[in-house]
């Protein structure tokens, strides 16, 4: 009965076999026959590999004269008394244990490679070759200790690392341009950013020749500091105009190239205008567009020909990214202003200035509620704006935005960069209002342009922000200053901050000049901007 069965299988296994070269589907039973043959195989090719082994254990195993009698074949022989054996035996071949059957391959292959590596190190021990064998003994790394990775933060974030200030000193000083002093104590959670103050501007320190600084540069770095120039696309036209002067009053050394040379001559301005007040992420991205036209310049280009192309790159930046964005975005956001709305604002934005004169031409009916906050009171600007243009409007501050909300039926924001993460960086008390705005049901659209938006990945305001002139909160009423000589009390820090970061969690929509999108959507926007740059 045994032998028919076995027939059978083999006929089974064979019709099989005959399928598979056929190219015929199997069934279900004739795979799990076929895979119990193929275990079966290993099994028994895995027991006369043991056996095998064993018999070559046996045969190498040396017969020991010293052992006595009485003792077992299986007991060891103590590690003390050496057994005399006729020829000495290779390292390679010293017994194996007896449990050795019992052990898997893994184990064995283990086993294997250990006596290879002790081999190795022996030959080199006898060659001599002491820093080899180091090398080679040394043990690998895991994986999580070879090198951590770490990003490379900005210098303007790490103002209380001493061996980056350093750093930043040696620089400044390699394209002679003063360091600006910090002023005043700084609350602890800010201790690595920047706190300047705006009576002792950076020209002050040290005296800045004209070769080094062209002198639209000084001018508009001492405009950012003082709190002239303010707004991010006001700073952003304002250095846009900087730098076409600059290369108008450019020439090209002898032996030079433009595009490298010029490059290298912005470098210190940037700089300069970075001391006087740390570069907006728009103006960020101005500078690389401009970084980028200029090396793409061929170097057979004539000079003049190559700076009137560089001219109308900025100008074409200017009014494309800019002003032509300004109109697209006000177009789409005329479509979401209703007769009839109140229409919340804080600060003064001046690309939501731009909507609300555009819906008040169109003859839209609404009323504005302007928010404002101390200690810059941009609001008041806005205000002036809007009633100057016959729009009607009420001025309160942030304090009493909660009471005003009941009444709002959208609130429209400006913005200073959209991050990668879909964070919207803003005025400080522009997260407030969202949030505030939220909690009433109101909703909140975010207005602004693509060139703001950032690579940069934020979840708070601590990281990286900006600090303003801490004597901006001293106020004197009534002939009293309370907090004129703070900075003679030790425990005492003023925090002036500029921006806050508002989750989009808050924020229903964002108008921009590609449409409207919600705010997951700035990773596919930045991505887009590189595949056309």
């Amino acid at each position: 009965m045994a032998d028919s069965g076995v027939t059978d299988g083999a006929e089974k296994n064979g019709d099989i076999e005959r399928a598979k070269i056929e190219g015929k589907e199997l069934t279900k039973e004739e795979k799990q026959r076929l895979r119990k043959e193929k275990k079966h195989q290993k099994k028994n090719k895995e027991k006369k590999d043991d056996k095998a082994s064993k018999e070559s254990e046996k045969e190498k195993k040396p017969v020991s004269s010293a052992a006595p009698a009485s003792q077992p074949s299986t007991q060891k022989v103590p590690s003390a008394v050496p057994a005399p054996a006729p020829a000495p035996v290779p390292a390679s071949e010293t017994p194996a244990p007896a449990d050795k059957s019992t052990k898997s391959k893994a184990e064995l292959k283990a086993e294997r490679r250990a006596r290879q590596e002790s081999e190795r190190t022996s030959k080199q021990i006898k060659k001599g070759d002491v820093g080899q064998l180091c090398t080679a003994v040394k043990p690998k790394a895991p994986p999580s200790e070879l090198q951590p990775v770490v990003k490379r933060l900005p210098e303007h974030v790490q103002v209380d690392n001493p061996d980056v200030l350093k750093k930043l000193a040696k620089k400044l000083e390699r394209q002679q341009i003063p360091l600006r002093s910090d002023y005043g104590y700084k609350v602890s959670l800010f201790s690595h950013l920047h706190q300047y103050s705006r009576k002792t501007p950076l020209t002050q320190q040290l005296s800045i020749p004209s070769s080094v600084i062209h002198p639209d540069i000084v001018r508009l770095g001492l405009q950012y500091s003082q709190g002239i120039v303010a707004g991010s696309n006001a700073r952003s036209v304002a250095l846009l105009h900087a730098f076409k002067q600059v290369i108008r009053d450019y020439t090209t050394p002898p032996n030079e190239e433009l595009s490298r040379d010029l490059v290298n001559k912005l470098k210190p301005y940037i700089s300069f205008l970075n001391q006087c007040r740390p570069l907006s992420a728009s103006m960020g991205n101005a500078i690389k567009y401009i970084k980028k036209e200029i090396s793409n310049i061929p170097s057979q280009c004539k000079e003049e020909e190559a700076k009137s192309k560089l001219l109308n790159c900025i100008d074409c930046y200017i009014n494309e990214k800019i002003n032509l964005a300004a109109k697209a975005i006000a177009k789409y956001s005329i479509e979401k202003i209703s007769d009839g709305d109140v229409i919340l604002i804080y600060g003064c934005s001046s690309l939501v200035n731009h909507i609300l004169w555009e819906a008040f031409e169109k003859s839209r009916k609404f009323r504005v509620i302007v928010v404002d906050s101390r200690p810059r009171l941009e609001g008041r600007e806005a205000l002036r704006r809007l009633v100057q243009k016959g729009i009607s409007c009420t001025y309160v501050l942030i304090s009493a935005v909660s009471y005003i909300l009941p009444e709002v039926s959208k609130v429209f924001l400006g913005a200073h960069a959209l991050l990668a993460n879909g964070y919207v960086m803003s005025r400080v008390g522009t997260s407030q209002v969202a949030l505030v705005a939220k909690a009433f049901n109101v909703p909140v659209l975010v207005c602004c342009e693509t060139y703001k938006f950032c690579d940069r990945v934020q979840t708070d305001s601590f990281v990286s922000n900006e600090l303003d002139d801490p004597d901006d909160l001293i106020v004197t009423r009534k002939g009293k200053t309370q907090l004129e000589h703070w900075q003679q009390v030790p425990s005492l820090g003023l925090l002036n901050l500029v921006y806050d970061v508002t989750p989009p969690d808050f924020v229903d929509l964002v108008i921009t000049d590609l449409g409207m999108i919600p705010c997951t959507s700035v990773p596919v926007v930045l991505r887009v901007k590189n595949v056309d740059q």
